[in-house]
């Protein structure tokens, strides 16, 4: 068994029909297996319209996953500046 395994998957779910057309969803999973768990962001991505023959790809924006990400980068920042000034606090009362 790998220590470590990432993956990224793409799978649609089962079509659906509606009037003449056929919606096909689609979805994106990051997967990261570790030897104690895992983690498994899963998330839509865009549907596929069938009708006519053609077929149409619309793209979702997730803003969800984007506000994720980036409160979480403000978050790792904010903590960053709290250990470096932590850091030189404790460096300039000892001097």
């Amino acid at each position: 068994m790998s220590v470590l395994s990432f993956r990224r998957l793409t799978t649609t779910a089962e079509p659906v029909s509606a009037g003449d057309a056929t919606i096909t969803p689609e979805a994106r999973a990051w997967v990261v297996r570790l030897p104690f768990g895992g983690v498994v962001w899963h998330r839509p991505v865009a549907v596929r319209v069938e009708r006519g023959g053609r077929i149409e790809r619309i793209r979702i924006l997730d803003l969800s996953g984007w506000l994720v990400a980036l409160f979480t980068g403000l978050t790792l920042v904010a903590t960053a500046l709290l250990l470096v000034t932590s850091f030189r606090h404790r460096r300039k009362n000892r001097e």
